[in-house]
């Protein structure tokens, strides 16, 4: 297995992985001073990591097979990734795995409602038990290194709507509104006409719920629908955490769209998770467990179809390290609330949860992860010449 483990490594020399079974018996993955520890439950367990270790690293995690040392699962994630991201710069025919990916990222309407019904109707009071208060579920702007997560996610609520350059009452489009704290947002804030779309029943409930609540459903409307499906103009479109699950056949759909929908005078912002390296393809243990049919891009296959739809790239801005910052204290709100939810979900799905969330900010800080902001709109002289208004 040390062979196969060599072979799987070869030329990484950063750091190592070891793996080591009941009497001390080790194996090194990386040839570099060892970076982080796992412990197996028997030596088998390596025999199943090695026949495909992009799926089966999580899975056998899941079902208790191997803890990471001192518990400290972020460590063995991060030496791991970096491992997996040179094995994949070295291997062979990366262009054609990539186009089969692509290929299961055909999300038709019908797989649209299924792969979102896969993660986002899994429970609103589980998402309740570690988002913040306003249940946003992407990445937030920790504009000062102090602010709490409700802080920041509020920060987050706000540059979006200076980017937009909102006027009062303005018409906004939110694809993919997700439980509404955004949409809700700019109607407070902005006293604007906001039309959020959903394709997750239960997002679609509860913001519906919370509208009401407010007083805010007569200028807030939800809607059970696919952003290809929405008619009407509207000032400004936005788009937070929502075009990771669009796939990449379906790109130039998505901006024409939004093209179609936005005013003359409009502004247009697409919040998404992106890869500063090239192309490449999904984790299959992600698209199996978390997200299926999604897809994170990199900018230069994202600017073309923005080109071809006639809307105009005004600003493109890069959020490094502010999901991971996000990501880390959704885990630690999570592990307070572990055994609780161990008791309604099971230990699997735990150990499944806190992979998927400790694996995503490993990717944040150890790979090639980041969040782009994707301005648009359909000239050049829409919005102020520089970025000072985003900033006073």
């Amino acid at each position: 297995m040390q062979k196969i483990l060599d072979w799987v490594s070869r030329g990484f020399d950063q750091s190592s992985l070891e793996f080591v079974a009941p009497g001390s018996r080790r194996w090194r993955m990386g040839t570099g001073p060892v970076g982080a520890q796992v412990q197996m439950r028997e030596a088998s367990v390596l025999r199943r990591l090695l026949k495909n270790p992009e799926m089966q690293f999580g899975e056998a995690y899941m079902d208790g097979d191997w803890t990471p040392e001192n518990g400290d699962l972020l460590k063995v994630l991060q030496v791991g990734l970096n491992i997996s991201a040179h094995r994949e710069r070295l291997t062979p025919f990366r262009r054609l795995r990539r186009s089969l990916a692509a290929f299961a990222e055909r999300n038709t309407p019908h797989l649209s409602r299924r792969n979102v019904a896969h993660h986002y109707d899994l429970d609103n009071e589980f998402y309740k038990l570690f988002l913040d208060a306003e249940m946003h579920y992407s990445c937030a702007y920790f504009e000062k290194p102090e602010m709490t997560l409700e802080q920041a996610q509020q920060a987050k609520c706000a540059m979006i709507a200076r980017k937009l350059n909102l006027k009062c009452g303005a018409r906004v489009l939110d694809i993919g509104c997700g439980w509404g704290g955004l949409s809700l947002y700019l109607a407070r804030h902005f006293n604007a006409r906001v039309t959020g779309v959903t394709l997750s029943v239960a997002q679609h409930a509860l913001a519906l719920q919370r509208a009401k609540a407010e007083g805010l459903d007569k200028q807030v409307e939800f809607r059970l629908q696919d952003y290809r499906d929405t008619p009407g103009e509207f000032d400004a479109i936005v788009s937070v955490g929502m075009f990771e699950h669009v796939g990449r056949p379906q790109y130039q759909t998505y901006f024409d769209q939004i093209n179609a929908r936005l005013a003359p005078d409009g502004t247009a912002l697409m919040h998404t998770i992106g890869r500063l390296s090239p192309p490449g393809r999904t984790n299959p243990w992600i698209t199996k467990h978390i997200f299926p049919g999604g897809y994170i891009p990199a900018p230069s296959e994202v600017l073309p179809a923005i080109e071809n739809s006639g809307l105009e790239l005004n600003d493109l801005e890069v959020w490094r390290l502010h999901y991971a910052e996000t990501l880390a204290e959704w885990n630690r709100r999570f592990q307070r609330v572990r055994g609780q939810c161990a008791q309604r979900f099971g230990e699997r799905f735990c150990r499944m949860w806190e992979f998927y969330l400790l694996a995503s900010e490993a990717s944040f800080r150890a790979d090639s992860l980041v969040v782009f902001h994707f301005q648009m709109a359909h000239g050049r002289d829409r919005l102020p010449l520089t970025r000072d208004y985003l900033y006073r």
